[in-house]
């Protein structure tokens, strides 16, 4: 979806680069958690589930019944260092919730099956190499 777009691709990109490089900055690790957050919603767009990435950003998406009020019924939290760690498959779902760095609620709390980011854009056809 174009409308919830904030962050420049190419900057989203070399920041996730320099997050995976070790080189980023706060400021850098940011702009990564808020584009990769923004990729979710692209490939799964929706309103089922609201993932939350203090204090970087937070996203709707999954298809499913709309919330509109109060606390969402499907919430997943975590923080910057696990969500980078999760889309680009440095950590499993599995691996986060067992540990207790992904607090997941809800019955349609789960992305796994859209972990790593990378690949499900690949299988989508909408990102090379």
């Amino acid at each position: 979806m174009a409308g919830r777009r904030k962050t420049d691709p190419f900057a989203g990109r070399v920041a996730v680069n320099a997050w995976r490089d070790g080189t980023a900055d706060r400021r850098t690790v940011t702009t990564a958690v808020r584009f990769t957050l923004e990729e979710l919603a692209d490939v799964t767009p929706g309103h089922a589930v609201e993932v939350r990435v203090p204090p970087a950003g937070a996203v709707q998406c999954v298809e499913g019944p709309q919330h509109t009020r109060g606390t969402p019924p499907n919430v997943i939290e975590t923080d910057p260092q696990t969500w980078l760690e999760l889309v680009t498959g440095a950590l499993t779902w599995e691996e986060g919730i067992s540990s207790g760095r992904v607090l997941a609620s809800g019955e349609r709390a789960n992305i796994e099956q859209w972990l790593p980011l990378q690949a499900t854009r690949r299988r989508q056809g909408e990102l090379g190499e």
